[in-house]
C-alpha cells in the first residue's frame, strides 16, 4: 500500500472561454487525439492521469470546465482547492485573449498566491487567423505573474510541454530532496524503476 499513499496528487482546474480548447488539450495529454468535431462541455468533467517524472510520480486530477455563461455559478467551487489554473485563450480570437483577465481574478480571489496559473495560448494552427501574437501573450503573463505557453490541440503543439512545465512547478518540486525524507526514498526507488519500465509500474500507481 505504500506506494499508493506515497503518490503526490494535484488538481488542475480547466479555465476560459467556451470553445477554446480546454477539452481539447485534455484529449491531446489524455489519449493523444483530436476531435473535430465541437462538443460544448456541459458543467464539470474529471479525469485523471498518472505522470512520470525524472524523479517522483505524480497523479494529476484535471478538472475540465464549461466555458457557457449558464456555468460559471459552479466554477468558484473547483477553483478553491485547485494547486494549477489553466487558463487558456485562442489565439485567433482577441476577445478570448481580453477575457483571461477575469478568469485569473476569478482564480486570485479564490485562492490568491497560493496556486500556480498558466496562461495558455491555443490553436496555434490557425496561422491566418491569429489575432493576438506570442509576444502579447508573454507580456500578459508576465504583467499578470503567471507562466505562459502556447500550444495547438489540433496539430499536437506543446502539449506534453505544457504539462512538463506545469510538473516542474508543483508545490513540493523545489524541495524534494530535503523534506520528508523516509517517504521520499520509497518514492524515488519506486520512480527509477518506472523511469526504465513504465509498463509494469502501471498496476500499482492506480
Amino acid at each position: 500500500m505504500a506506494p499508493v499513499s506515497a503518490l503526490a496528487k494535484y488538481k488542475l482546474v480547466f479555465l476560459g472561454d467556451q470553445s477554446v480548447g480546454k477539452t481539447s488539450i485534455i484529449t491531446r495529454f489524455m489519449y493523444d487525439k483530436f476531435d473535430t468535431s465541437y462538443q460544448a462541455t456541459i458543467g464539470i468533467d474529471f479525469l485523471s492521469k498518472t505522470m512520470y517524472l525524472e524523479d517522483r510520480t505524480v497523479r494529476l486530477q484535471l478538472w475540465d470546465t464549461a466555458g457557457q455563461e449558464r456555468f460559471r455559478s459552479l466554477i468558484p467551487s473547483y477553483i478553491r482547492d485547485s494547486s494549477v489554473a489553466v487558463i487558456i485563450y485562442d489565439v485567433a480570437s482577441r476577445q478570448t485573449f481580453l477575457n483571461t483577465i477575469k478568469w485569473i481574478e476569478e482564480v486570485r480571489a479564490e485562492r490568491g498566491s497560493d496556486v500556480i496559473i498558466v496562461l495558455v495560448g491555443n490553436k496555434t494552427d490557425l496561422v491566418e487567423k491569429r489575432q493576438v501574437s506570442v509576444e502579447e501573450g508573454e507580456a500578459k503573463a508576465t504583467e499578470l505573474n503567471v507562466m505562459f505557453i502556447e500550444t495547438s490541440a489540433k496539430a499536437g503543439f506543446n502539449i506534453k510541454a505544457l504539462f512538463r512545465k506545469i510538473a516542474a512547478a508543483l508545490p513540493g518540486m523545489e524541495t524534494l530532496s530535503s523534506t520528508k525524507h523516509e517517504e521520499m526514498v520509497d518514492v524515488n526507488l519506486k520512480s527509477s524503476s518506472v523511469s526504465s519500465s513504465q509498463p509494469e509500474s502501471g498496476g500499482c500507481a492506480c
